[in-house]
């Protein structure tokens, strides 16, 4: 079988779309949340959000090309072109037929949802516009990567909520495996931090409502945490066989080991309360990826700051690596860039492959006091020198989607 090698990467985050600059700030304890400026929220209980402030797709695509797609689709395409620059691949030298696209996405586009809405209440039928549905479509970041690239290899969307992006991962590295493709840019994109946004997950009571102090809203695993901030952004590997790495001289970052996916069946928003369902999918990530749990150095926890999931994540981490599991550093950087929602679990994939490179594992901020039944070792506010070689994500979304990808340093 063929293994599945990480040779380029991309981030959009809150806290900035350079992957170096990105991953600095997270290892120095920054926050990239604040006040939420979407229009008219001040009825909303939660005006927090992690909003990709200083993002620009000059440079990458034309103002034209940028008007006609939704914001969490010029987010893949920055995060897309820059992973693919990162690789050197020149498609131009490719079999564009054996080049894949797999981009999750939660919800689709709701900023042009909301605009176009707006539209059609105040102005009418006429004053809808023509790329309306191709502009919030699931599918339009893969597609529209597809296109910007020229590839003729599968592309398509992935939606099963936070564990999208993980999914877009699990699926790529199967069609490496098994010689369905050479090349797959894989992750998941979000812009949710809208009104919309605010007001949809605000009526279920999921979000933070700390507005006085929006930098120490995101707290995961603290006995004060109250909800998740939503936020925007997305990550983009681009993976391929170990073969054609090498046959081109790629520089190799690292090797995607194993994915496990599993369903709690129990509930639409909230996880099974001991986290048996999130427990399997990590047993069945270790065994794809035939790790042994002694072999974890780092887990980047899923970790939003809600009061039920930050239980069920640590009794899951207890149930799949017994005693082992109170020394494992595990942190959450969502504490530091909010919950990029189906865009998490490849940001957090290439959080754990700076974390394998650089020997540093991001703190977990706003951790004063850890919450009840929260007893593992989050690593709390400071980031910790440790060396890592194998590290494990975790991503468990609304309707019970549980997903994990195992990371590794690239040893030959």
């Amino acid at each position: 079988m063929n293994r599945a090698v990480i040779t380029g990467y991309g981030l959009v985050t809150p806290l900035g779309f350079r992957s170096e600059e990105v991953w600095e700030s997270v290892c120095a304890g920054k926050s990239g949340i604040a006040l939420s400026s979407a229009p008219n929220v001040a009825e909303s209980k939660s005006k927090i959000s992690g909003e990709c402030r200083d993002f620009s797709t000059e440079g990458y695509i034309s103002v034209r090309d940028t008007n006609r797609l939704e914001r969490f689709v010029q987010y893949a395409m920055v995060a897309a072109v820059d992973a693919v620059n990162q690789s050197g691949i020149d498609f131009d030298k490719e079999d564009r037929d054996r080049c894949a696209v797999i981009i999750g996405n939660g919800i689709g586009g709701l900023v042009e949802f909301e605009l176009q809405h707006t539209r059609l209440l105040e102005k009418g039928f006429s004053k809808v516009s023509p790329f309306a549905i191709p502009k919030q479509m699931p599918n339009s970041a893969a597609s529209n990567v597809s296109i910007h690239f020229g590839l003729l290899g599968p592309s398509y969307a992935i939606s099963t909520a936070c564990a999208s992006a993980t999914n877009a991962m699990h699926d790529a590295l199967r069609m490496i495996r098994y010689g369905e493709a050479d090349i797959i840019i894989a992750g998941g994109s979000e812009a949710a931090a809208t009104r919309l946004g605010l007001a949809g997950f605000g009526a279920m009571h999921a979000l933070s409502t700390r507005n006085g102090e929006p930098e120490k809203a995101s707290r995961p695993f603290d006995k004060d945490r109250d909800g998740f901030v939503v936020a925007d952004g997305c990550g983009i590997l681009v993976l391929e066989s170990l073969e054609h790495a090498q046959k081109r001289g790629a520089v190799i970052f690292g090797e995607i080991r194993g994915t496990g996916l599993t369903s709690d069946g129990t509930h639409i928003t909230q996880p099974d309360e001991n986290g048996t369902g999130a427990a399997k999918a990590i047993l069945k990530t270790l065994a794809d990826a035939k790790v042994n749990p002694e072999e974890i150095g780092y887990i980047n926890a899923h970790g939003t700051g809600t009061v039920l999931g930050d239980i069920a994540e640590t009794r899951a981490v207890k149930t799949a690596f017994g005693n082992r599991a109170y020394k494992i550093p595990m942190s959450s950087t969502k504490s530091e860039i909010g919950h990029t929602l189906g865009g998490s679990g490849a940001v957090e994939a290439i959080f754990l492959l700076l974390t394998i490179r650089d020997g540093i594992i991001p703190p977990t901020l706003n951790l004063e006091t850890p919450g009840d039944d929260c007893d593992l070792d989050y690593v709390p506010n400071i980031a910790r020198e440790k060396k890592v070689a194998v590290a494990l994500s975790n991503s468990f979304g609304f309707g019970g989607h549980n997903g994990c990808v195992i990371v590794s340093r690239f040893n030959g």
